[in-house]
């Protein structure tokens, strides 16, 4: 299994309490989504995460509908949590997000994913033809998407 790594980092126009409450409310992962994934909730989120707490949704991947459960492993406001997947399409995914006060009521904003394909050779093949190409569409969306958020 080869382990793979994402970092992205973004300066959000707002001070840190407020970026990391955006963040760690569950409802706003699908306001992130990019609409080719077809988001929903298969239940309702909590408002509050705390570590332990998970959220299952379903996204389409390709057209075929995936559940993806992930729990909430590590929560240190205002400065750091971390979602793990419990189940979904990858062999490991884990995602940190990490929030530091850079003044001027100006936060950065951090993504650290590491993940892993499942299946194998079967599963690199599919990385390279369109996983990579896929990650890299929704991470740009959602530096999109939350520019426009935070500027309203």
């Amino acid at each position: 299994m080869k382990l793979r790594t994402l970092e992205r980092t973004q300066i959000v126009p707002r001070p840190i309490a407020e970026t990391f409450k955006f963040f760690s409310d569950p409802h706003n992962l699908q306001r992130l989504t990019p609409a080719f994934l077809n988001f929903k909730f298969l239940a309702s989120p909590p408002t509050v995460m705390h570590p332990g707490t998970a959220i299952d949704y379903q996204i389409r991947l390709y057209g075929v509908p995936v559940h993806w459960r992930t729990r909430i492993e590590i929560v240190e406001a205002p400065k750091k949590f971390v979602d793990v997947q419990e189940k979904g399409p990858y062999a490991l995914w884990r995602h940190s997000h990490t929030f530091k006060d850079v003044g001027g009521s100006t936060t950065e904003m951090k993504d650290r994913v590491e993940y892993a394909m499942p299946l194998g050779l079967l599963g690199e093949v599919a990385y390279h033809l369109f996983v990579a190409r896929s990650l890299a569409q929704i991470f740009e969306f959602r530096e999109r998407k939350l520019a426009e958020i935070m500027a309203s």
